[in-house]
């Protein structure tokens, strides 16, 4: 990362609200990180692992992206995981409580979920 981003990014998380929205935001972008590697690791491009599961190299793209109106169900999830060798496997996460000497409310854990191979 370079210098300028990693200043930019510390001065947006020394906002509240901004570091609030980020940590809130974890669990999904970890997840869209595995969904990434996985495919990487596989070695095939979006239109192939379309073709493997009968739709579009343009639902694939959605599927990898981190829009906010676009959320795949758990069998959309399976069949993409299937084509790159991986299952998908869920789980319920408790939330974590803050201690008493932090402010805020309760953390949370972001959507659970993994690609295992």
């Amino acid at each position: 990362m370079s210098s300028s981003l990693k200043q930019f990014k510390r001065r947006a998380l020394a906002r509240p609200e901004v570091r609030a929205a980020y940590e809130e935001s974890a669990g999904e972008f970890a997840f869209l990180d595995e969904v990434l590697k996985a495919r990487a690791e596989s070695g095939l491009t979006q239109a192939e692992v379309a073709a493997r599961i009968g739709t579009t190299q343009s639902a694939i793209a959605r599927l990898e992206s981190a829009e906010p109106k676009h959320s795949p169900s758990i069998a959309t999830l399976q069949k993409y995981a299937k084509a790159l060798g991986y299952t998908v496997e869920l789980r319920l996460v408790k939330e974590r409580r803050l201690t008493t000497r932090s402010s805020g409310p309760g953390k949370t854990a972001g959507r659970g979920g993994a690609l295992r191979k």
